[in-house]
């Protein structure tokens, strides 16, 4: 098993894909599609463009389905949701499915989503996607942060570097498929128990909190609380693999 970092979905390689991918976009898409899905979503489609989003759920029944957008931190105009996952209840996410594009994690999507094997992670789901990476033992797996517009965040790199941590600490350098992943390590080990702290610092953070969103990025670093693994069914379709002991 070869772990790769990368840090921005730009980053990762254009001739070649890996046996599997998790996208990582902790503040805040991932965690708000894992939140959905444990809330009782039928699914979480996701687009890069606002006006294909619109058109698509034009087609799905009114009362099954909910137009989450986002941009700059955001809820976009005319849409039902924005961005973050406290919205996420079952009351309001139960049996629906969620139509969502955001600033950058829809953008990571769309780039590994001809891998054979699609996850999203965040924080709050971490430690079962370490058991599914352990139950389908992929050959190659790339994790890929979201970024910010193209630039590198703190938060996703500290999530892929809880991820590979137990994977390092079993196999040792050999698992190193780039310099990457023992950077992001690094980032974990240093920060593990004060992650409010780090994403608080960081840019995107700072972004939420000028937004008034101090509950928002309080729970996207709450670790391991959610045992749920969203994957891709279908190009741009997440739907809920369950609970992985």
């Amino acid at each position: 098993m070869k772990i790769f970092v990368y840090h921005t979905p730009e980053l990762t390689p254009t001739d070649h894909l890996p046996a599997c991918a998790v996208v990582i976009d902790v503040l805040r898409a991932t965690t708000t599609i894992a939140t959905a899905l444990a809330a009782g979503a039928e699914a979480v489609q996701t687009f890069r463009d606002l006006d294909i989003l619109t058109q698509v759920s034009e087609t799905w029944p009114a009362d099954q389905r909910l137009r989450a957008g986002e941009r700059g931190g955001r809820q976009v105009e005319g849409f039902e949701m924005g961005n973050s996952p406290l919205v996420c209840t079952p009351d309001v996410v139960g049996g629906k499915r969620l139509f969502l594009s955001t600033t950058n994690g829809t953008r990571a999507l769309q780039a590994v989503e001809d891998a054979p094997l699609v996850f999203t992670a965040a924080q709050v789901n971490r430690q079962a996607v370490v058991n599914a990476l352990r139950e389908h033992r992929p050959e190659t797996l790339w994790l890929v942060g979201s970024g910010w517009e193209g630039s590198y965040s703190l938060e996703d790199t500290v999530c892929a570097g809880a991820i590979a941590l137990p994977f390092y600490q079993e196999l040792g350098a050999e698992m190193l498929g780039n310099d990457e992943v023992l950077g992001a390590i690094a980032l974990y080990q240093q920060w593990q128990n004060d992650l409010v702290g780090l994403f608080r610092q960081a840019s995107h953070g700072q972004r939420l909190l000028r937004l008034g969103l101090d509950e928002d990025l309080a729970y996207c670093a709450e670790s391991d609380r959610l045992d749920i693994v969203p994957q891709q069914t279908e190009k741009g379709v997440l739907k809920s693999i369950g609970t992985v002991k």
